[in-house]
């Protein structure tokens, strides 16, 4: 894990939340509250329906999901990279890499306690 990563890809999440990321993406994709690819993430920011966004450091190239921050801005809507499209892909449950990902509000959610320590662990990043 020694490779460079694209010094815009800020806020990058450590290991140890990179894959507590990982893990609510799962069961994201288990509770249907996971929009897969950066149109889609875009879509859910500007309709409100995103908790959060999450985006690969190692897209090709980057400047294709530099929208997305900007947005997250406007809406105050946390946003995080990780270092893998691939890893993300197979979080998402899908084999192709997937460069972003959005994972969406559901109010009677089970996994609303687990989002929330999230987004305040990416908070803290940001600060």
């Amino acid at each position: 894990m020694t490779e460079e990563v694209n010094p815009k890809a800020y806020p990058l999440a450590e290991q140890a939340l990179t894959s507590k990321i990982m893990t609510l993406i799962q069961q994201a994709v288990n509770y249907k509250q996971l929009r897969r690819g950066a149109n889609e993430a875009t879509k859910t920011l500007n309709r409100g329906l995103s908790e959060f966004i999450v985006m690969a450091a190692d897209a090709e190239p980057i400047e294709i999901i530099l929208h997305l921050p900007l947005l997250c801005e406007d809406k105050n809507v946390p946003y995080v990279f990780v270092r893998s499209k691939q890893a993300l892909g197979r979080a998402c449950g899908v084999s192709r890499p997937i460069v972003a990902c959005s994972v969406t509000i559901d109010e009677g959610s089970q996994l609303k306690s687990q989002i929330v320590s999230i987004q305040q662990e990416i908070e803290r990043l940001l600060v």
